[in-house]
């Protein structure tokens, strides 16, 4: 049982050390800034397979590879999977220029939304991939950057921000370029990206808009009519699912309350990358 065990184990380690190989390093400069980002791609990807995009949350230090659970999934239908690395602030910090007071009151800002355009343009162009079947999600400041995109780009098909905010500014300044389906996943108790936002900027992120609002205006935005809910099956801490249906052009909006969750990628939770890639399958083209 025990030489069982471990052959298993060195199996499981194989498979992650492949996987974690076939992740790419790149450069891409934007606007004389240079952004690392690493791209994964599976061995049985095909011209004009879709492109997923992973933001990373604030401070990030880690290389992305295996992480957040994606490659896995990619593996399995086949598209391409891009995680883009933000240069660090006056911080210090890696992270996604979204507006955070901090930033602002700092005159720090940077073009991170064209960075992205640009940069999938590229890897679209490169590698043969989809021109229309782009998808961007991310954790926390990742979560920000994936609303943004929804706000001020026409490249994605659909969204998933993960322990994400909508911050005040977003929703109160700007106008969508596109009305996109859109995906959270975000847990009750997080300290970080609170459930019911922070309009009093306590948190000094910023001002931002309590989660259930942001879903809520999407949906509206989506036209969708009802609600449909449902109880994922129970890891550690339960998932209520909340589906907004029959949107236009059969758009929904999905909200995943982590009930008691933490600020993370809800990854014991529920098959969190599993869930994302059912909702933007749904809408390939």
């Amino acid at each position: 049982m025990k030489r069982f065990a471990l052959t298993l184990l060195l199996g499981l380690f194989a498979l992650t050390t492949f996987a974690e190989n076939r992740v790419t390093e790149h450069v891409f400069r934007h606007k004389g800034v240079d952004y690392t980002y690493y791209l994964y791609l599976p061995e049985n990807l095909k011209a004009d397979a879709p492109l997923v995009m992973i933001f990373h949350g604030y401070g990030s230090r880690r290389i992305p590879s295996v992480h957040y659970g994606m490659n896995d999934i990619a593996d399995k239908h086949g598209f391409a999977v891009c995680y883009p690395k933000g240069p660090k602030d006056f911080k210090g910090k890696n992270c996604w220029s979204v507006g955070y007071s901090f930033h602002i009151e700092n005159g720090w800002s940077r073009d991170d939304v064209g960075f992205t355009e640009r940069l999938v343009r590229y890897l679209q162009k490169r590698y043969k991939l989809s021109r229309e079947n782009v998808f961007a999600t991310g954790h926390s400041n990742g979560g920000e950057m994936s609303y943004l995109l929804a706000m001020q780009s026409k490249m994605f098909a659909a969204v998933a921000p993960v322990s994400g905010l909508m911050m005040e500014w977003m929703y109160r300044d700007l106008t969508p370029k596109r009305i996109v389906p859109v995906m959270e996943v975000h847990g009750t108790l997080d300290k970080t990206s609170a459930w019911n936002g922070d309009p009093t900027n306590a948190g000094g992120w910023g001002e931002y808009i309590a989660v259930p609002r942001a879903v809520g205006y999407w949906a509206a935005l989506n036209r969708c009519t009802h609600e449909e809910t449902e109880k994922l099956p129970l890891r550690r801490n339960q998932v209520v699912a909340h589906r907004y249906v029959n949107g236009t052009n059969g758009h929904e909006v999905w909200l995943y309350e982590v009930i008691g969750g933490k600020h993370s990628w809800a990854e014991k939770d529920l098959d969190t990358a599993a869930e994302i890639w059912k909702f933007f399958s749904k809408y390939l083209k």
